[in-house]
């Protein structure tokens, strides 16, 4: 009596069973090597398109900005009681577009709440509103800055007095050298002065706003301030 083979009994598995549309022995079809090779070439090709793109889009974001200074005028220019306006150079190399006014005073104690030291000797006071970037211009009679386009107000230190700003108006890093005020880069403050590394107008600074609005990686405020 012949003895059963036990091997002939045993489940076929995953790999030895037949795919089907497959030859024998075969564990890939061609349709589906056709259609993940496809699938390759297609998303090598959408990388070779896109991160270009990317790079060129968020490159900037993290390029870092060197540190300028730009020269306004001697020190006796500038009284502690009123603001002089000043042309300084944002963006070189791009004309008038890259220029913008600042409004320069020295400090004063009587005046000025914001931490004094040796960058705020002169306190220099950008034109651009914290609502949404429109020219402000300061009106000596009223001692305010006066934003056109949407009503907004701010003190003679730039606080926020009416209207929809979010925040005081940004200011620039001062110094003195040969007698010559310079101007540096532009920070942020919130409502208590307080200096945070520069925002876009717009984005409040108080509260959780400095955790949902964070600076760019590549503008920082200067070291120990």
């Amino acid at each position: 009596m012949p003895v059963p083979d036990d091997r002939k009994q045993q489940p076929k598995t995953t790999a030895d069973a037949k795919i089907p549309g497959a030859y024998e022995g075969e564990t890939v079809t061609r349709r589906r090597f056709m259609t993940a090779s496809a699938h390759t070439a297609g998303g090598i090709a959408t990388a070779a398109f896109t991160l270009p793109a990317l790079g060129m889009a968020f490159g900037p974001v993290f390029e870092k900005e060197q540190v300028r200074w730009e020269a306004v005028g001697p020190t006796e220019d500038f009284p502690d009681d009123t603001y002089i306006p000043r042309t300084i150079t944002l963006s070189p190399g791009i004309g008038e577009v890259g220029k913008s006014t600042v409004y320069v005073r020295r400090y004063n104690d009587t005046i000025d709440s914001e931490v004094k030291d040796e960058y705020n000797d002169y306190v220099a006071i950008t034109s651009r509103c914290m609502h949404l970037g429109c020219p402000v211009r300061y009106v000596e009679a009223s001692e305010r800055f006066i934003c056109p386009c949407h009503g907004g107000v701010y003190d003679r230190e730039g606080k926020v007095s009416g209207g929809p700003p979010v925040r005081p108006l940004d200011r620039f890093y001062t110094r003195v050298r040969d007698g010559i005020v310079e101007v540096g880069p532009r920070y942020s403050l919130n409502s208590e002065l307080r200096r945070f590394s520069p925002r876009d107008p717009g984005q409040a600074i108080d509260g959780v706003g400095q955790y949902l609005y964070p600076s760019r990686p590549s503008i920082r405020k200067l070291p120990g301030t």
